[in-house]
C-alpha cells in the first residue's frame, strides 16, 4: 500500500525543499562488495547468484527506514512494502522489467524470483507492482566494471543498484556496485548505511543453511551471475 504525506509533517521536508525542484537530484555512491560468500553460497544451494544479489539488497533496504519514501513528481509517498526490479530477456528478442515482493524469506523469494521473471520473459510483458517501493537493479555481466552511472528521468526516481562481472580472485570475489538515489528520498549518510548493510548481509547469507533448490524449476531469462 502507498499513500501520498505532507512532505513539511516528514522527515524530509528540508530534502524535498532543497532537492525536489534540482534538474538533477539523483547521486550515484560505489562502492567494492566481497562477494565470496554470495558465489559459494550460491554454488551450495544452488540457487542463481543475481536471486541471492536481490534478496540481500531487499534486506539490507528493508533496515533504512528512508527506502519507504519516495518523491513521485511533485508528491512525496509512503510505502509498507519494498519490492526488486530485475530486468529479463523476453520470447521476442527484447527485454522486460520485473518486480518481485521483497520477504524476509529468502526460500519464497526465490521461488518468486523465478517464477514471475519467467513468465516475464514467455509473456514478453513487465511486471509491475504499484502498491510497492521498488529497488531497480541491472546486472551487466558481459564484463568486468568500476562504476555506472544511470542516465536519470524524473519518470523513474527509484533507487537503482547497478553491477557487472564479479572478479575472481585467488581467494575471494568481489563486485563493484554503483547505487543511485533520489536526494529527496534519502542522503548519502542513509546511502552509506545501506552499502555497509548490504554488505553485511552478503556475509552472513554464506553463514545460513540455505536449502537445496534443485526441486524447483531454475529457468531464468534474467542477467545474472552464476
Amino acid at each position: 500500500m502507498k499513500k501520498e504525506i505532507n512532505p513539511q509533517e516528514s522527515n524530509r521536508a528540508e530534502a524535498f525543499r532543497m532537492w525536489m525542484s534540482s534538474p538533477m537530484p539523483m547521486v550515484t555512491l560505489v562502492k567494492t562488495l566481497d562477494v565470496t560468500s554470495l558465489v559459494k553460497a550460491s554454488r551450495k544451494g544452488d540457487m542463481k547468484f543475481t536471486s541471492l544479489m536481490c534478496w540481500c539488497i531487499g534486506k539490507a533496504a528493508s533496515q533504512v527506514e528512508e527506502f519507504y519514501t519516495l518523491p513521485i513528481g511533485e508528491t512525496l509517498y509512503r510505502y509498507d512494502k519494498l519490492a526488486i526490479n530485475v530486468i529479463v530477456e523476453n520470447s521476442k528478442g527484447g527485454i522486460s522489467s520485473c518486480d518481485i515482493p521483497y520477504t524476509d524469506d529468502i526460500q519464497q523469494f526465490h521461488r518468486d524470483y523465478l517464477t514471475l521473471t519467467a513468465q516475464a520473459a514467455r509473456e514478453s510483458q513487465s511486471i509491475v507492482l504499484d502498491d510497492y517501493m521498488v529497488i531497480g537493479t541491472s546486472a551487466m555481466i558481459q564484463t568486468e566494471l568500476d562504476c555506472i552511472v544511470n542516465q536519470y528521468t524524473d519518470q523513474f526516481c527509484n533507487p537503482m543498484v547497478m553491477w557487472g562481472k564479479y572478479r575472481k580472485g585467488l581467494f575471494k570475489a568481489t563486485l563493484p556496485v554503483s547505487f543511485q538515489f533520489h536526494h529527496v528520498q534519502m542522503d548519502g549518510s542513509h546511502a552509506a548505511r545501506f552499502l555497509d548493510g548490504l554488505q553485511k548481509e552478503i556475509h552472513y547469507i554464506g553463514e545460513k543453511d540455505i536449502v537445496d533448490m534443485r526441486t524447483i524449476n531454475k529457468k531464468s531469462f534474467v542477467y545474472g551471475n552464476r
